[in-house]
């Protein structure tokens, strides 16, 4: 399989999952903006949800545009990641649903990490397929960012016990965190083209 045949599936997949977030979203039942009111936890964790897979898409782009070639590992990791996102809908619909309660504020931030950890293995099954020397090994380096991501998921989940508005800041700081695509692999691939 090609690296782009590859992308072109995972962005039908991340695009499906999009469809499966907005179709969760019902109208108001009165006609005013007092009406948006009750609504307000809900366009927020879709907000919130729409821009995870919007960082994943576009930090997918840059991981893709760094792999030499496409083994089985990265075939298999790759379905991995889209696993844990394909939940997405579903943790933020149950969050959406409670918004103050701590379990599915908890899981949310499972569901979060787990995909972190989803792309840490597919940018290590990219590394091997392309060895020690590759341009993502040389791009990521410590990946300091990926881990303070983990560990700010980590202390998010504990504290949606403590209180669900704390643990959904910190989904977000993270999120702001991840904005902008890896930069990291863009001046990589800038130093390769020069």
């Amino acid at each position: 399989m090609t690296k782009t045949r590859l992308e072109a599936f995972s962005d039908g997949v991340l695009a499906i999952i999009i469809t499966i977030m907005v179709l969760e979203l019902r109208a108001p039942e009165g006609e005013g903006f007092a009406a948006l009111q009750p609504l307000v936890p809900t366009i927020l964790a879709y907000v919130l949800s729409f821009l995870y897979i919007g960082i994943y898409w576009s930090n997918h782009h840059h991981l893709l545009h760094t792999a030499g070639r496409v083994t089985g590992g990265v075939l298999w990791a790759n379905l991995h990641l889209l696993f844990w996102l394909s939940l997405l809908p579903f943790v933020t619909n149950w969050m959406d649903e409670h918004p103050a309660a701590s379990i599915p504020t908890a899981l949310y931030g499972c569901d979060l990490i787990m995909a972190a950890v989803a792309y840490t293995i597919l940018q290590g099954a990219i590394i091997r397929a392309d060895g020690r020397d590759a341009l993502l090994a040389r791009a990521i380096g410590r990946d300091r960012k990926g881990k303070l991501s983990a560990l700010l998921y980590a202390i998010a989940i504990l504290a949606a016990f403590v209180s669900s508005i704390y643990a959904q800041i910190l989904y977000a700081v993270v999120a702001l965190m991840w904005v902008v695509p890896d930069r990291r692999i863009e001046r990589v691939l800038d130093g390769e083209r020069r």
